[in-house]
């Protein structure tokens, strides 16, 4: 676990709330230094500030998806929603607007940690392959790099090929039942999805939207 904020009374508080959960948690105060912790310590998941020296969050965000999948959770003193969509839209797996309670930081934490895992391979249409355990997917033969969320989502489509989930359904899979927020996130991590499988909502090879319900895996 990654805490990057360059407030030091907020960086501790937070610290010290996710280490009482028995998490192991490392800190750092900038832009720079965060790209630099997450290389070297690999978290699971990284509390990123939005208003950071050095490099803001968002760059840190867009920069670190280049290399590793770590969930990560924005926190921002301003709660308007440009910045939700941008930050969500670059990588980031949630969103906290200060000031924010530490309980509820570690609820979402923990529903962030939680995603579907389904044993095996499969290729549940022509053209797209996911190999869970290895965490492979490839569409038309070609590797396809998804966040832990995305390849969640899809992860949780394939396991029921044609039916339609609700999405309520996603969101409780993906985020786990503690997912505190508004279901655009959802919306936001569909659309990541789509496209990086090349995907086009008009005409779903792979995803469809069933208004008013949800999302379903296409099989033909």
């Amino acid at each position: 676990m990654l805490v990057v904020d360059d407030e030091p009374p907020i960086r501790e508080l937070v610290r010290s709330y996710l280490a009482r959960e028995g998490m192991e948690v490392s800190t750092a105060t900038d832009g720079p230094s965060a790209l630099e912790a997450v290389r070297a310590f690999r978290p699971d998941l990284v509390v990123l500030d939005l208003m950071l020296p050095g490099l803001d969050g968002i760059e840190v965000c867009r920069q670190l998806r280049t290399f590793s999948d770590a969930y990560v959770i924005m926190l921002t003193a301003r709660d308007e929603e440009v910045d939700r969509i941008v930050g969500l839209s670059i990588g980031a797996d949630d969103y906290v607007v200060k000031p924010f309670s530490p309980r509820e930081l570690v609820a979402r934490v923990r529903a962030v940690l939680r995603r579907a895992r389904t044993p095996g391979s499969s290729e549940p249409v022509p053209g797209l392959e996911v190999d869970v355990t290895g965490r492979l997917v490839t569409v038309d033969g070609s590797e396809i790099r998804l966040t832990n969320i995305e390849f969640a989502l899809l992860v949780a489509l394939v396991g029921r090929p044609g039916v339609v989930h609700s999405r309520a359904d996603l969101i409780d899979r993906v985020w786990g039942p503690d997912f505190v927020g508004d279901d655009h996130v959802l919306d936001v991590h569909v659309a990541n999805l789509r496209r990086k499988l090349g995907d086009d909502r008009a005409s779903p090879r792979f995803v469809e939207t069933v208004r008013g319900i949800g999302f379903r895996l296409v099989t033909g």
